[in-house]
């Protein structure tokens, strides 16, 4: 089946150049990632590729996504695990990262066992 009324890829191709449309894969391209108020999208892998026309750039991004939420950690909620879990800064840090912030499950897990 041909996309766009039985035009075969080639001749699409053409026509797009025809009408100042370029487009082009990058390569080795490891991750996007797009920041948004709480959570990050990462696009792992990805198939990037970058259309041009009229001098404007946009970039479109095929993979497979993985959200991820936006945790605000404090120094002060790290010290309190610490305290309270007899832990060292990075395990603390961890554990609350691994907690999504969740101070009660962060000692807990860390308590456990």
């Amino acid at each position: 089946m041909f996309p766009m009324g039985g035009m075969n890829p080639r001749q699409m191709k053409k026509l797009m150049r025809q009408m100042g449309i370029r487009m082009e894969e990058l390569e080795g391209v490891k991750e996007v990632i797009i920041r948004l108020e709480n959570k990050e999208i990462v696009i792992k892998e990805p198939v990037v590729t970058v259309i041009t026309a009229q001098g404007e750039k946009s970039y479109q991004i095929i993979g497979p996504e993985e959200v991820k939420p936006i945790i605000s950690i404090s120094e002060d909620d790290i010290k309190l695990v610490m305290e309270q879990a007899g832990v060292d800064y990075e395990t603390a840090k961890k554990a609350l990262e691994e907690a999504e912030g969740d101070l009660a499950e962060a000692i807990l897990k860390l308590t456990e066992g």
